[in-house]
């Protein structure tokens, strides 16, 4: 208060400069000017601090209805504002609050349920280590990231690209990221230039599925089925793949840009943006050489691999819902790996170790029922980790002995005749010997 009188004399005194005093006292000429104003005409009690709270408040709300909507909070706890609104719409008619005035208000007196939001289970902390020697060592994948066509059609491009040679294998512009298409476009790949020995990707769908085991999704399973080693960028960090995001970069500036008609026309000039990348477009990490000059496809070929779990171990084939037996009883794995076979190596008479091929996939514990002390001792003595006969073919071993094969009818018939015949002459020699 002192300053203000202060400044409040001088700046009043004849051939005072406002300005300067302002400067001087650390303030804007706005409020010099206003305490000016307010000290001819209210004295030193213009100088005092005045309420800022405005003269009228449009959006407050009658205490009458405030208090109505925390009563049927209290009342249905489960409804959300719309149902609220409604209900209060019919009891107050015109004078009723909207959703928005009820949402406020709930969320100003703390009776809004905070959903706790499920951290995932499976993230990766450390940088990856992509080291690529030769083509196709790894692959790098991505979606670029949606726009529209000038026909409102939404085209989000998957791109898959070599990492040691800058070669762009494949972009595909499809609607969105579903799991079913991307994996057809793998596929295709996969046929036309083989199967790398590992594929670099984010976090994201449908590459990743944080809330599964391993973080295995249904399309990076199948992967690890055909001998790909999935490796993964740690969440919000783009920089662990780029290179890859530099690429996109480019078709942001060059294509993105300019908008096509329609996704086929957006499809056909990402495939001569694609043409001109690798066979045209020299580059300077590669001694301003093309990517196609160094990329030669993979001589591995696409064949799904069976896991070779060692012999100790139990061996079960993934439910469509997820689960698989142990001991007769039903245990959830994960329901991305349905229809694959995984091996659960015992650790106690409670608890197994599953193994999805050479990836770990944690602790399955027991709901009740104990392993016999056999399968556990047989465990002990076994590999800890699953391993393969040779890189192009693997075997899984079972426990139990394979089936017998069943005769045909004709070969039953045959059986049944000459087993009578031995009975028969059996009884003769039994009747001619001598008493």
């Amino acid at each position: 208060m002192s300053l203000k009188m202060e400044f409040v004399r001088r700046a009043t005194a004849p051939g005072a400069n406002v300005s300067a005093l302002c400067r001087e006292y650390g303030i804007s000429r706005q409020a010099g000017h206003k305490w000016i104003t307010r000290f001819k005409r209210d004295g030193y009690d213009g100088l005092e601090e005045q309420s800022r709270r405005p003269r009228s408040t449009p959006l407050a709300t009658g205490e009458d209805i405030v208090v109505a909507i925390i009563e049927s909070r209290e009342a249905h706890p489960t409804w959300g504002p719309h149902k609220l609104q409604y209900m209060l719409a019919r009891r107050f008619g015109e004078q009723a609050p909207t959703e928005r005035t009820v949402a406020r208000v709930l969320s100003r007196f703390d009776k809004v349920r905070r959903h706790k939001r499920r951290a995932p289970l499976n993230v990766t902390n450390h940088p990856p280590a992509v080291v690529a020697k030769a083509p196709n060592d790894v692959w790098t994948v991505d979606y670029k990231g949606w726009w529209r066509a000038r026909n409102h059609e939404r085209c989000e491009p998957l791109t898959a690209r070599d990492a040691y040679s800058r070669f762009i294998l494949g972009i595909e512009v499809l609607s969105g990221t579903n799991g079913t298409d991307a994996r057809k476009v793998f596929e295709r790949l996969f046929k036309r230039f083989g199967v790398p020995k590992a594929i670099h990707c984010d976090n994201g769908s449908p590459f990743v599925a944080v809330r599964s085991r391993a973080g295995l999704s249904q399309l990076s399973a199948w992967w690890i089925s055909l001998g790909i080693k999935l490796i993964r960028s740690r969440p919000g960090c783009p920089q662990d793949n780029g290179a890859h995001e530099r690429m996109h970069a480019d078709m942001a500036k060059e294509i993105q840009i300019v908008p096509r008609s329609n996704r086929q026309s957006q499809q056909q000039a990402c495939s001569k943006w694609r043409q001109e990348f690798n066979h045209v477009r020299p580059h300077s990490a590669l001694g301003d050489k093309t990517p196609a000059e160094l990329y030669k496809p993979s001589l591995r070929r696409m064949r799904t691999l069976t896991a070779l779990y060692p012999s100790g171990w139990l061996v079960r084939k993934v439910g469509q819902a997820g689960h698989v037996r142990i001991a007769s009883e039903m245990h959830f794995v994960s329901g991305s790996l349905s229809g694959f076979h995984i091996g659960l190596q015992p650790i106690d008479a409670l608890n197994w170790r599953a193994w999805f091929y050479d990836v770990d996939l944690g602790l399955v514990q027991a709901l009740g029922r104990e392993l016999p002390d056999k399968v556990i001792a047989r465990a002990l003595n076994t590999p800890s980790v699953p391993t393969c006969s040779n890189a192009s073919s693997v075997r899984a071993r079972r426990t139990r002995a394979p089936a017998t094969p069943r005769l045909t009818r004709s070969a039953r018939v045959s059986q049944k005749q000459v087993s009578k015949r031995r009975t028969d002459k059996r009884s003769r020699s039994t009747a001619k010997s001598p008493r």
